[in-house]
């Protein structure tokens, strides 16, 4: 006979808060982020762009290819 405990049984019970105890810890929490820079961000949103960019020529380039080879595979290019 074994006794098997479930889930609840083996967390202690937590005592339950109000919305200020809540916001209070939320706010808290926020002080312990560590937030980007200025430069860091507009670093980070240049990247993302330029890789943007880069990724909509380079699947142009596939789909106009892919589009002509396909046209010229089954004789509808012209």
């Amino acid at each position: 006979m074994t006794t098997e405990m479930t889930d609840q049984e083996s967390e202690p019970q937590r005592k339950r808060g109000g919305p200020l105890q809540f916001f209070g810890e939320v706010r808290a929490e926020g002080r312990k982020v560590t937030w980007a820079t200025r430069q860091e961000v507009t670093v980070s949103v240049i990247m993302v762009l330029i890789m943007a960019l880069a990724a909509s020529v380079f699947f142009f380039l596939v789909d106009t290819t892919l589009r002509l080879l396909m046209g010229l595979v089954l004789g509808v290019g012209s």
